[in-house]
Order: structure tokens, then C-alpha cells, then sequence
């Protein structure tokens, strides 16, 4: 249903090197930067596997309202490595690996928070 998303970042430099290192481990990277002259000279890029589906902007202020975001991990090791990666991106832990039943018995998911606040999760719902 969602094609794509994006947040605004207070320190565009400070957001990328932290989402290059935490979208490594599930296999997505910055696919393309638009080029300034169509977003009024601000930094947007563009961050999946395929195709740019998560999008990060030069905002002109700290964003006053935090998101959450989940992004899809195809194993519990990507999930896993997601959260290393992110903490040592200078992320927050909100929630180390681990299975949360009460959404569902599979639902295998760890969460940290971005250079900005930002509620990001990686999450499995395959069976182990």
C-alpha cells in the first residue's frame, strides 16, 4: 500500500552517515540524491534496495514531531545486525532483538532512535 516515505532531518551530513551504516545490514543504501536544483537547494536522498523508498530531507529546523518507521529485514540476523549497526551510528536503543508476541508470535523486530529522535525499527515476521 505504501510506496514510499519520508522524514525531515535537522543535520542532513549527521542522518546519512547514520542510515548509510543502519540500512547496510538489511541490504538498502542511498540509491540517489535529487538533485538540487528541483528541491530549492535543499539535501534529499533516496534510500532501498531496488529503488529509493525511504526518504531523508535538509530540514530548516529540528523536526518538532518524531516518526516511526519499520523498515523490512528478510531474517532475524538482519534485524540483529541492523541494531549493531545502528547503535554504533551513534542511534539510541528503544529495544534490543528480540520477538514481540503481542503483535504476533513471529513478529521479531528491534528499534533505535535516529540523530533526530526518530522511533526506527527493523523488523522479521518470519518464523525463526
Amino acid at each position: 500500500m505504501i510506496d514510499h516515505l519520508g522524514i525531515s532531518v535537522s543535520d542532513f551530513e549527521k542522518s546519512k552517515a547514520f542510515y548509510d551504516k543502519a540500512m547496510a545490514p538489511l541490504g538498502a543504501s542511498l540509491l540517489y540524491m535529487v538533485p538540487k536544483e528541483y528541491t530549492g537547494g535543499a539535501k534529499v536522498g533516496g534510500y532501498g534496495r531496488d529503488r529509493p523508498v525511504f526518504w531523508v530531507s535538509a530540514g530548516k529546523e529540528k523536526p518538532k514531531d518524531h516518526q516511526h518507521v519499520a523498515f523490512t529485514a528478510r531474517s532475524r540476523a538482519e534485524v540483529d545486525a541492523f541494531h549493531a549497526a545502528a547503535l554504533a551510528a551513534g542511534g539510541k536503543d528503544n529495544g534490543g532483538p528480540g520477538l514481540r508476541p503481542h503483535y504476533h508470535p513471529n513478529y521479531y523486530g528491534a528499534f533505535v532512535f535516529d540523530p533526530d529522535g526518530n522511533n526506527v525499527e527493523a523488523v522479521c515476521h518470519d518464523p525463526e
